[in-house]
């Protein structure tokens, strides 16, 4: 018997589309603020790039997802619902290797608060561009802070981005689900 209404939160195909808008509005800010700021808080050469690479990527499959949606493709969606589980794995090898990077880097972070948001002197050596000026505001919330607020919410992202490769699965069975019914409900009557 099929469940159409289990584990959502909100009507399948427009609240997927408000689920995709979500992932795609903080995908979109957190990708900007890793490109941009990333320098002060990651050190190795490309690392930020990456990281903010990744959350852009994350955006386009999510807007991929909401135009699926929003058209009722079921080409696309099913596509989608075959990328998504890649786009996890990636976001959550991300997500530990963030975490770590951030924790070996604190010493450098806190170096930086300490001298004004300048970058890190080995940055600067390698000719790692320090514009635009490292945030003020991370300086005053702290390490502990910065790494509590990274954690939380990389671990949502990732629950967001669960939560979403679920609706799409649930939009594909749906189409086929809907597809092979004919006439009434009940015993066919216009088969």
């Amino acid at each position: 018997m099929w469940c159409d209404n289990c584990l959502l939160v909100l009507p399948l195909r427009a609240g997927a589309i408000a689920w995709g808008v979500v992932i795609f509005l903080y995908s979109l800010g957190g990708g900007i603020f890793l490109l941009q700021y990333g320098q002060y808080l990651f050190f190795l050469r490309p690392e930020w790039q990456i990281y903010g690479g990744i959350g852009m990527g994350v955006m386009g499959v999510a807007a991929v997802s909401i135009a699926a949606l929003a058209t009722r493709s079921y080409t696309f969606a099913r596509a989608m619902q075959f990328v998504w589980p890649f786009v996890i794995v990636a976001c959550a090898i991300r997500a530990i290797l963030m975490i770590v990077q951030l924790n070996r880097g604190k010493d450098k972070i806190q170096w930086e608060c300490d001298n004004g948001g300048v970058l890190y002197w080995e940055s600067a050596a390698h000719n790692i561009s320090s514009s635009p000026p490292m945030p003020s505001g991370l300086c005053i919330v702290g390490f502990p802070a910065i790494n509590t607020s990274f954690i939380v919410s990389l671990l949502a992202d990732l629950g967001f981005q669960l939560y979403m490769f679920f609706l799409m699965w649930r939009f594909c069975v749906r189409m086929i689900h809907y597809s092979g019914m004919k006439g009434p409900f009940g015993n066919g009557y216009y088969a």
